[in-house]
């Protein structure tokens, strides 16, 4: 029984500490209900209330935060298109595809035009004329 009387006095410290640490690192137009000098004495007094009632009524809810049940828009707000990462945007995917298609095609020729030109080179090495005929068109 001692160990639980320790365990939730430990919590109420860090509970206590955590809103401490929120109410003084907060801007001045998101404190509500109260200067903050009361809200740090009322958390200094009551730890525990006074740390629940800052999270609950002291500060303005971030603007990532929606009322309501979890999953839905809660008060009617209107759903906003979310972002798309560029790897989930097909436009995106298929300028990456096509660029890299014409990359691999350009290399493709200039290693072509590395290997006819050696093979001309070893052609007239040997003494036998270039043939034009006989190379593939590309």
């Amino acid at each position: 029984m001692a160990r639980l009387g320790v365990l939730l006095f430990l919590v109420q410290i860090v509970l206590a500490v955590c809103a401490l640490i929120s109410c003084l690192s907060a801007e001045e137009g998101k404190i509500r209900a109260l200067p903050r000098i009361a809200w740090v004495l009322i958390i200094l007094f009551f730890p525990l209330v006074g740390s629940i009632a800052w999270f609950i009524v002291g500060r303005e809810p971030s603007p990532g935060t929606r009322k309501g049940w979890p999953g839905g828009t809660g008060g009617g707000e209107r759903q906003r298109p979310r972002p798309v990462a560029p790897d989930d945007d097909p436009e995106f995917l298929r300028s990456v595809e096509e660029r890299a298609q014409q990359q691999d095609q350009e290399l493709f020729q200039r290693w072509e035009e590395d290997l006819r030109r050696r093979e001309d080179d070893l052609r007239r090495r040997d003494g036998e004329p270039p043939r034009e005929g006989d190379r593939p068109e590309v």
